[in-house]
């Protein structure tokens, strides 16, 4: 594991594909917690959730970057440096009922 991110160049959007997981709204499933691609603002469920598709979205796509969609969450994690971290300045997640 890295003691540092070298992807934080990734991030380029604040913007979200929408206020759950693209995937799994659109087959009728369920989630634990959201998670935004921080690239290409994807968003997708975590690995508590049944279907993995924020995982399933990096490997898609190699974008390393996400951060939390939950409310009240401001943490990133890079998948290539195993790297969880915050951004100085940035505030929590919006809400998204």
């Amino acid at each position: 594991m890295a003691d540092t991110c070298t992807h934080q160049g990734a991030i380029l959007t604040t913007d979200a594909s929408g206020n759950g997981c693209v995937e799994c709204l659109a087959m009728g499933a369920r989630w634990a917690h959201l998670r935004r691609c921080a690239t290409c603002a994807h968003v997708g469920c975590c690995d508590s959730s049944p279907n993995r598709h924020a995982t399933a979205h990096f490997h898609a796509t190699d974008h390393p970057v996400i951060q939390s969609f939950e409310p009240g969450e401001d943490w990133y994690w890079c998948y290539i440096d195993e790297f969880a971290f915050e951004l100085e300045g940035e505030g929590p997640s919006p809400s998204h009922t």
